[in-house]
């Protein structure tokens, strides 16, 4: 239905130029998403940012764990690898069941994730008969010299890139194991417009855990974020599992008392 034109996205150019929007003194409050000629769309983020006063109903946005640790209506994340090396990342995700009716002359529930579509026409997620929904699902796998490496992933909606990729890049560039590279302090944004409906933008918000150095929180702050500490440990759900010279290896998240690794 809609051709994405990756080949400029992944480009060196197209991103050198997307970094250089960012000033490391100073957060931006206005929203830039990038422009390819012939491609994208107008956004109107205000009308984004004014979501956020909207009172939400049972069974609207992103489907999470409570504080109370009842797991009903999240999503699940899980990482194999075989013996023989096979490695899977899986990600199962309906967690608008509860919101979702059974059709009797069908006999089962609306696809959940069809709550991604959008009921205005011309967009890329219109709904329209025989396309399928976008996803924030994202199962991960990275190779290694060309080798699979690992498979890993969290649950967490628009959550999802911005945990993954702070576990990849202390594990990759940093030197962490996969526990501690999840078990690190994380942190996420929510200056974009969600997924989710009613799609709301929370401009400069920036969510971070309490084991942060108020250090940190004090100079976040002081360069433009509109910074909220939360739990101690309450961002992400990450768990990865890896191998390497014949070596498996994996790691849980202690965030929720959910994950395990285990092996035999």
């Amino acid at each position: 239905f809609v051709e994405v034109p990756m080949e400029t996205l992944l480009s060196d150019a197209y991103n050198q130029a997307r970094r250089g929007l960012i000033d490391m003194g100073q957060a931006s409050m206005d929203f830039r998403p990038g422009t390819i000629e012939g491609y994208g769309g107008a956004v109107d983020y205000a009308a984004h940012v004014a979501a956020g006063q909207m009172t939400l109903g049972a069974g609207i946005g992103e489907p999470t764990v409570s504080k109370q640790g009842a797991v009903a209506g999240d999503t699940c994340h899980v990482d194999v690898i075989d013996k023989d090396g096979n490695m899977v990342a899986c990600m199962p995700s309906g967690g608008w069941l509860q919101s979702s009716p059974v059709i009797p002359e069908i006999g089962f529930c609306l696809n959940s994730r069809a709550q991604m579509f959008w009921l205005e026409e011309g967009r890329p997620a219109s709904l329209e008969p025989g396309k399928r929904p976008r996803t924030t699902l994202s199962p991960s796998m990275t190779l290694k010299d060309g080798k699979p490496y690992m498979a890993f992933g969290t649950p967490g909606g628009d959550q999802q890139d911005q945990w993954q990729t702070n576990f990849f890049l202390r594990h990759v560039h940093f030197g962490m194991n996969l526990q501690e590279s999840i078990d690190a302090p994380s942190w996420h944004s929510e200056h974009f417009p969600g997924s989710f409906y009613p799609r709301v933008a929370a401009p400069g918000k920036l969510v971070v855990e309490g084991r942060f150095p108020q250090a940190t929180v004090d100079e976040l702050r002081r360069r433009g974020h509109d910074v909220v500490v939360g739990e101690d440990w309450s961002e992400g759900r990450m768990c990865a599992a890896a191998q390497e010279d014949g070596v498996l290896k994996a790691g849980a998240n202690p965030r929720g008392m959910q994950g395990y690794a285990v092996g035999r």
